[in-house]
């Protein structure tokens, strides 16, 4: 009886280019803060952190300084930015512009926007429940993004998503700096959520405005 053929060998998962994984590596630790601003990064604790040579690490670091979020030196590394007064107010100032007009234009929420929003809350509070702040950020931020995009604006839904990586630096840090945080934010979403499930027009414009009156603050250093 002939024996049965071999069994292809499945190839193994292809890594992606070392330039990628540099970048996603300091990217994530700038985000997450675990590389705070006035951190100096150099080529070699980066190559070696990652496994590869010092090209890459050049590539990776060029591409975060055209996105803002570091300052290259020659010969020295790469400065990692904190985040200005100005830029925050910047960023609070556009989020309220573009949140109260998208929180208006999704009501009556959908069926599917309301499922999607009680998704995202249950998502945040496990993530709260595990003290991981970072994904507390994103699922933060996926929370009022999906509101955006239900507005149905497409040109609001990409000037939003160009706050992204600010939003989440700016939501670690206030977490950070003020742990009771995370429960009054997923109270606020809360509230934004039933003022939406109950058609409350008004109600929810004026949640999302004294949500985001208090991150601003906070992220300032206005008290609690």
């Amino acid at each position: 009886m002939p024996s049965p053929a071999p069994s292809p060998a499945i190839p193994a998962a292809k890594q992606p280019p070392a330039a990628d994984r540099v970048y996603r590596h300091v990217k994530q630790a700038v985000l997450d803060r675990r590389y705070e601003g006035g951190t100096l990064l150099t080529e070699g604790e980066l190559a070696q952190a990652v496994g590869v040579s010092r090209t890459p690490v050049r590539e990776a670091l060029l591409k975060l300084e055209m996105e803002g979020l570091l300052k290259l030196y020659p010969k020295k590394g790469a400065l990692v930015l904190a985040v200005s007064a100005q830029e925050i107010a910047d960023v609070v100032e556009t989020r309220l512009l573009v949140e109260e007009f998208a929180v208006r234009r999704a009501v009556p929420a959908p069926p599917a926007l309301v499922e999607r929003l009680e998704e995202l809350l249950e998502e945040q509070k496990r993530r709260a429940g595990a003290g991981d702040l970072g994904e507390v950020a994103v699922t933060d931020r996926c929370f009022h993004a999906e509101i955006v995009r239900y507005a149905g604006n497409q040109i609001l839904s990409r000037l939003y998503d160009q706050l992204r990586d600010r939003q989440l630096r700016m939501g670690v840090a206030v977490m950070q700096a003020h742990p009771d945080r995370v429960a009054q934010n997923i109270a606020e979403h809360a509230e934004i959520l039933d003022r939406l499930k109950a058609g409350d027009e008004e109600g929810a414009a004026a949640a999302v405005r004294r949500h985001l009156g208090r991150v601003g603050g906070l992220v300032r250093g206005e008290g609690r």
